[in-house]
């Protein structure tokens, strides 16, 4: 039981954050939901960031941060574009990625970025929708996977 206290209270202070309330009813459901949470799951499921080289990580957010900001920028141009010279496109992207937080991350830098959404995610592909060519980019060019892969420093050999 001791090893799964950290869970309990990480659970904990979520509650207490997304419930902005702090009196006795909600500490006590608050601590009494984290419990039960804990309870049952007893099996902890491996940790897919094992690992993620943090500072790698940090680095990579900036850059995602300003890929976002350009693609919401081609995405405005887009739609304010009479002529709305979109090109819809559904992308079957094998991944070369080992670990599932790789193909976590992957799938949610392709869905936060405007003008893709990941469709479907399977252990070594990816089906992405793409608003147009340049939309899809990153990913035909596998920039984004270099640099979860970078993140997590190791790749599988180059196909």
């Amino acid at each position: 039981m001791s090893a799964r206290i950290p869970t309990i209270i990480a659970l904990f202070l979520i509650w207490l954050i997304l419930a902005a309330s702090y009196d006795l009813v909600h500490l006590v459901l608050g601590a009494a939901a984290a419990v039960v949470i804990v309870w049952l799951n007893p099996v902890a499921a491996a940790d897919p960031f094992k690992n993620v080289s943090w500072w790698g990580l940090v680095r990579y957010l900036p850059w995602l941060f300003i890929r976002i900001l350009k693609s919401g920028i081609h995405v405005t141009r887009l739609i304010l574009d009479p002529a709305l010279p979109i090109q819809p496109q559904l992308i079957e992207h094998p991944t070369e990625l080992e670990s599932e937080g790789e193909v976590v991350i992957l799938g949610n830098s392709i869905t936060l970025t405007p003008g893709t959404i990941t469709v479907e995610v399977g252990a070594d592909q990816l089906l992405v929708h793409a608003i147009d060519d340049e939309s899809g980019r990153d990913l035909k060019e596998r920039t984004l996977e270099r640099k979860i892969g970078e993140a997590f420093r190791r790749r599988k050999a180059a196909s």
